[in-house]
């Protein structure tokens, strides 16, 4: 059963800048930069029919972005988890057309028979996994990195990708890919 999930790949110069933050932390997972994505919507563990079926559909919203590569722009630095940090990630500044991207992703998810995603749509960049890690920590960490990014990107395509079954995580692999346009 393939554990998958649509996403926006992030190109090697931007991930080496993006590696620039790792460690610091102790008791940080960190993310491989090769495995550094913006998940449109995560499909989870799939039988091979619905795997099948939803790498079909995904097709259909590649116009979307008119035939244009999608512009984003990483803006900043944050958590997930306030009192119970759980995540450190490079946030995507706010996108009308990446936003159309994951509800198109999320209706195709329902349509083929997936629970709907509970979680409001917050476009981000994984950097490190965060368990015991102190609230107070994070907050240091980053304090001393407040400072904007201003990466910005093309994402000529999106993907589908799939993780290892029923664990999760990278290494990841395309499944099949969607150029815009």
């Amino acid at each position: 059963m393939p554990r998958l999930f649509s996403g926006l790949e992030i190109p090697p110069a931007i991930a080496s800048e993006l590696a620039f933050y790792r460690g610091g932390l102790s008791g940080a997972r960190w993310i491989e930069p090769s495995d550094y994505h913006i998940t449109l919507r995560f499909f989870g563990d799939v039988d091979r029919h619905v795997a099948q079926v939803l790498g079909e559909d995904l097709a259909e919203t590649e116009r979307i972005s008119g035939g244009q590569p999608l512009a984003l722009e990483l803006d900043e630095l944050g958590v997930f988890g306030n009192d119970f940090p759980r995540a450190l990630f490079a946030r995507v500044k706010s996108d009308a057309l990446l936003a159309r991207l994951a509800g198109a992703h999320e209706s195709l998810a329902r349509r083929n028979g997936l629970k709907p995603e509970t979680r409001k749509f917050a476009p981000h960049v994984t950097l490190a996994r965060l368990r015991g890690v102190s609230a107070r920590d994070v907050g240091a960490w980053l304090s001393e990195r407040a400072f904007p990014l201003a990466l910005k990107f093309e994402a000529e395509r999106f993907v589908l990708f799939s993780s290892r079954d029923s664990v999760g995580g990278g290494p990841y692999r395309v499944e099949a890919d969607y150029p815009f346009g």
